[in-house]
């Protein structure tokens, strides 16, 4: 799949590996999210507004952040988180933090994404901020997306996972019965997100997610995101559409970059 993709994209920089006769290094799929991560930070300046997602890949890009500040080699970084954890994550490597009361314009922002279409639209939210990230994405200058190789789809939804949308708690079921309706024609199926006890999931902003798995394309994707919008009872959606400026890949064969 990550093949077709980058068939129909148009690179500006390959970085790959050197040939070598040795056997090649089988990297895990956490390594590759770490090189991606690592690649992006390379584009922080300081003296800049940070963006700082939230999941298993910006994870690494907040870390590497922190740790160039504490060696001195960025300064004067405010960084503006999009979840509790990663506000969590970044008081404690000493990353200074704002909001967007104070900063309404951010320079950059760094975050993951749960998939990648050919056009750089992306699905986002399956670590369930998805409201922050949007907010704290769509004001920002430069988006740089973070993703190993398996994030790759040729179309939103393909990879058969979860295309998540924020809801208010009051009548969800409802909400999710609107949604499944919606996409019916691509056969959706809607469905409460759990925690591990079995409990609805809670968002920081108090909010369930209702996950939407679908079998088919859903066609132009901002009539989608328009009609999943005009539903009384939903927040917000996980379909980034038009905001990624650059995505930069890790696959075994090396850093992929593309940018808008």
């Amino acid at each position: 799949m990550a093949i077709a993709w980058s068939e129909k994209a148009s690179y500006v920089e390959v970085l790959s590996r050197p040939p070598s006769l040795s056997p090649p290094i089988i990297l895990t799929q956490d390594e590759l999210k770490k090189i991606a991560a690592y690649k992006a930070v390379e584009f922080v300046e300081s003296g800049t507004v940070l963006g700082l997602g939230t999941g298993s890949t910006a994870k690494h890009a907040v870390d590497r952040i922190g740790e160039l500040l504490l060696l001195g080699k960025l300064k004067n970084i405010v960084g503006i988180p999009t979840s509790k954890k990663t506000q969590e994550q970044a008081v404690s490597l000493g990353i200074p933090l704002s909001d967007l009361d104070h900063h309404s314009t951010i320079d950059l922002a760094i975050d993951g994404a749960d998939e990648v279409d050919p056009h750089l639209n992306l699905v986002k939210g399956r670590g369930g901020s998805l409201l922050r990230e949007k907010m704290v994405e769509g004001t920002c200058k430069k988006f740089i997306c973070i993703v190993d190789e398996s994030k790759l789809v040729k179309y939103l939804g393909g990879s058969g996972l979860a295309m998540p949308v924020e809801v208010v708690p009051f009548c969800w079921k409802f909400t999710a019965n609107k949604l499944q309706n919606l996409f019916k024609d691509s056969g959706c199926v809607a469905k409460l997100r759990n925690d591990s006890k079995g409990t609805p999931f809670v968002t920081d902003n108090g909010n369930y997610i209702v996950d939407l798995y679908l079998k088919k394309d859903i066609g132009d994707l901002q009539v989608a995101s328009d009609a999943i919008l005009r539903i009384g009872g939903v927040v917000e959606h996980g379909m980034f559409l038009n905001m990624a400026t650059t995505v930069i890949v890790a696959g075994e064969l090396g850093i992929t970059i593309k940018n808008k």
